[in-house]
């Protein structure tokens, strides 16, 4: 029988997670979050120090007492996301389920074996401080939104108030571009002059130079011009420095829905459903496209690896020797959410060559 219960946030992630851990360990999600303020009411005692009323959501009590049942008799580690909402989730389930301060509270980055067994290794309590900031957030959501919200109802005709609200961000939002607004009425425009040369050198090249400064008025320039015409004119230096273009970096989840939308003018959804169902190889008469997607955080260097050894294979040896500042901005934690390794588009050249 099963000793230790571990809670998600993702159902998705407790089967694979399970997996890892082996017999002694049962992983269960909770499905996001399990408590909130109450949807009819402020739920803000705004006379004691704004302390909030949660209540366990009303599609969210099965799941909370099968928790509960399978809490009894074993330890319970919490495993939410490693932000400001998964710290927030963890400290709800301990509430909801009565467990102790000493609750264990583990963090990965990655779905992989030796992410998972690290964390069971490194446990810690509940940061109370990302609970708290999470919490402040909450609450002045609602005591911003819950109050505010009705006005605005009451401002907009029927037909115009679906999915209508006001909050701490929009009102501030509103706020700002209200003022931004009349800024721009009032702001007195004022007209300048620019002097713009053109030269001819050799080679009948065109040189154009601009003056550094402006004139208020045309007939300072006019001035300026005439004064100008019996002039000589040279060039005291020429500097060529030599420019260097980094590739693009390997798609993100954001950045592959800008890029589609910018380009293509797909929706969210479109570029999403065309992910899904992407092949991991097409077939062409003179080249085979390969492209390792990933739909889970990937483990970085094993997949850089491989991208590494398609490049090398397929079109020359010193395009797979990436800078060591490339490297290493490949490997930050924010680079984790990277979606595939090789932009859309790269191809290897070899026929019959396949990652």
């Amino acid at each position: 029988m099963s000793k230790n219960l571990v809670i998600v946030e993702s159902p998705a992630k407790a089967k694979t997670i399970e997996g890892y851990l082996g017999s002694d360990f049962i992983v269960k999600s909770s499905f996001g979050h399990i408590r909130d303020l109450p949807e009819k009411e402020l739920g803000v005692d705004v006379e004691n120090q704004f302390a909030p009323n949660y209540q366990i959501s009303s599609d969210k009590v099965k799941v909370v007492n099968e928790l509960k049942n399978l809490a009894k008799g074993k330890e319970v580690w919490l495993a939410t996301d490693d932000d400001r909402e998964g710290e927030a989730i963890s400290w709800h389930l301990k509430e909801a389920l009565n467990l102790g301060d000493d609750t264990k509270r583990i963090v990965f980055r990655e779905i992989t074996k030796n992410a998972i067994n690290k964390a069971i290794e490194t446990p810690r309590h509940i940061d109370i401080d990302l609970v708290n900031a999470q919490q402040a957030r909450r609450i002045l959501d609602r005591l911003v939104g819950f109050q505010l919200s009705p006005v605005l109802w009451k401002k907009i005709k029927a037909g115009d108030r679906k999915n209508l609200s006001a909050g701490r961000v929009q009102s501030v939002t509103v706020r700002i571009v209200v003022e931004r607004e009349r800024e721009i009425e009032s702001f007195q425009s004022k007209s300048s002059f620019k002097v713009v040369a053109q030269f001819l050198v050799e080679k009948n090249k065109v040189l154009t130079a601009e003056l550094g400064k402006n004139f208020e008025t045309e007939g300072e320039a006019q001035k300026f011009l005439q004064d100008c015409v019996p002039a000589i004119y040279k060039i005291n230096g020429l500097e060529v420095k030599p420019t260097t273009k980094s590739p693009a970096p390997p798609f993100t989840t954001s950045t592959l829905q800008q890029e589609a939308s910018r380009k293509l003018g797909f929706s969210v959804l479109q570029t999403m459903t065309l992910h899904r169902n992407y092949t991991n190889r097409v077939k062409s008469p003179t080249c085979v496209l390969t492209l390792p997607i990933c739909r889970r955080k990937p483990s970085i260097m094993p997949n850089l690896r491989l991208s590494m050894l398609m490049v090398r294979n397929s079109l020359n040896p010193e395009f797979s020797k990436p800078k060591i500042n490339r490297l290493r901005k490949l490997t930050r934690q924010s680079d984790l959410l990277i979606f595939q390794y090789l932009k859309p588009g790269m191809t290897a050249m070899k026929k019959g060559f396949m990652i």
